[in-house]
């Protein structure tokens, strides 16, 4: 039944708990795993003239940096387990909206996502992007907490 999985993560504890329940679950189910990462892009908001030049291109660094930890980090745990996995690091400014399409487009059975990411308080039942995710994608989504 579950052939595909899409797990997406943003490198927060909880997330590598989403991926760890992803990639097991996977295992189990002998199923390929699709490795996410989404980044926002830069927006000038409040920056000194001089610094607009040199700040996106830093910014995007960073973050592409940051995104290929994270990818890096679960990838090793899916191979450590024997999973087959790809990796997509995909820039987008509605997260939700790129883990549904990269889902889509890569005809994925299943979504793994934790309950929340780096900006989701803990007091939250669930995080935003997870919310819209749940709200829109049509693809089954299994949230880990």
């Amino acid at each position: 039944m579950y052939k595909k999985i899409l797990i997406a993560t943003d490198g927060s504890s909880l997330a590598a708990r989403a991926v760890e329940h992803g990639t097991n679950l996977a295992k189990s189910l002998g199923a390929a795993v699709i490795l996410l990462t989404v980044t926002e892009r830069f927006h000038v908001f409040a920056l000194e003239a001089d610094q607009v030049e040199e700040t996106p291109s830093s910014f995007r660094a960073h973050m592409r940096k940051l995104a290929e930890r994270t990818l890096s980090e679960s990838s090793d745990m899916a191979h450590n387990l024997g999973v087959e996995a790809t990796t997509i690091h995909v820039e987008d400014d509605a997260p939700y909206q790129a883990i549904i399409r990269t889902a889509e487009d890569k005809r994925c059975d299943m979504i793994v996502m934790a309950s929340h990411g780096r900006g989701g308080v803990s007091a939250m039942l669930l995080g935003s992007e997870t919310m819209k995710v749940l709200a829109h994608s049509k693809i089954p989504v299994l949230v880990v907490r």
